[in-house]
């Protein structure tokens, strides 16, 4: 079984910054993508931002540049640094992982708890 903790969330003031961090855990061979999804209450979930194992990554346009993901492999750790934050992007951020559990086999989707982020204006 695999789980991912998620940590970072809270409440900030609009323009301001908070760092989500995501670490997973288990017996598997290997995460190949990670990433950040936000949801809120009504909507569908969201992709925020994802990264491959290799470094390749894609942001949701709403990002503008103002989040970044990262990833340490090593540490089967995956974060988002978010700033100049407003309160559109009051959510509930989720990492997702997808996992090789052997080698050569296929990869399953994970996610973790989520975490709260909540922006003030």
């Amino acid at each position: 079984q695999v789980q991912l903790v998620e940590s970072g969330g809270g409440l900030v003031q609009a323009g301001g910054s908070l760092r989500l961090s995501c670490v997973a855990s288990g017996r598997f061979a290997w995460i190949a993508t990670m990433a950040w999804y936000r949801q809120t209450p009504g909507n569908q979930r969201e992709l925020v931002a994802v990264m491959t194992s290799g470094g390749g990554n894609r942001d949701a346009d709403f990002v503008k540049g103002r989040f970044q993901i990262s990833r340490d492999n090593t540490k089967n750790a995956c974060y988002l640094q978010m700033n100049s934050l407003e309160p559109e992007d009051t959510a509930v951020y989720y990492c997702n992982a997808d996992v090789r559990m052997r080698s050569g086999g296929p990869t399953y989707p994970y996610w973790g708890q989520g975490t709260q982020v909540t922006v003030s204006s």
